[in-house]
């Protein structure tokens, strides 16, 4: 089986899939890490080790990327209120996503809540990436600034941006779907 790891392309997708986080026995923490993730573009090895103070101390939060290494702004305004409260009842230092066994909940714990979630779709293109790919998606699809993306991604050209969410085979599907010669 290949790894072919999609955004959520509609809002119906997100729907169904929040629908499925809904019944998790941790649904809220699960929800919110969803929707962090879905409004951020961060990875969920960024997204799985925040704290409160993470996305409390400033207006627009800092963290260090762990993959790269670099600083990354947290553009979280527009979650302000669902911010405040899920973090009402957390000090500063505590996770935001704690796992049931102390610490933060790990990657592959929320790899495995969503393929349980992909199997109640019906889907096989569903792992932790699909939360950065649908941030990216949404994002092009809203905006088309594709240079500003790869900016947030890190990403060194256009290219690999668009190919990393997913736009090239919409865009080419798009443009051939009435597209006939010869009749």
């Amino acid at each position: 089986m290949s790894y072919n790891v999609q955004p959520l392309r509609t809002q119906q997708e997100i729907n169904d899939f929040l629908f499925c986080l809904r019944r998790n026995k941790n649904a809220d923490r699960d929800v919110f890490m969803f929707l962090i993730g879905i409004n951020s573009g961060l990875r969920m090895s960024d997204i799985v080790k925040l704290k409160k103070k993470d996305l409390i101390s400033s207006k627009n939060s800092r963290i260090v990327e762990k993959k790269t290494g670099k600083t990354r702004i947290l553009y979280l305004s527009s979650l302000q209120d669902l911010i405040q409260e899920y973090t009402k009842d957390l000090e500063p230092e505590d996770y935001l996503f704690p796992s049931t066994k102390g610490g933060h909940i790990e990657v592959n714990t929320v790899y495995q809540m969503f393929q349980k979630a992909a199997k109640l779709l019906g889907r096989d293109d569903i792992g932790t990436h699909t939360l950065r790919k649908t941030f990216g998606y949404h994002y092009y699809k809203k905006t088309k600034d594709v240079a500003t993306l790869m900016e947030i991604f890190g990403h060194s050209s256009e290219k690999i941006t668009k190919r990393y969410i997913g736009i090239n085979e919409d865009e080419i599907s798009g443009t051939l779907l009435n597209f006939r010669l010869g009749f």
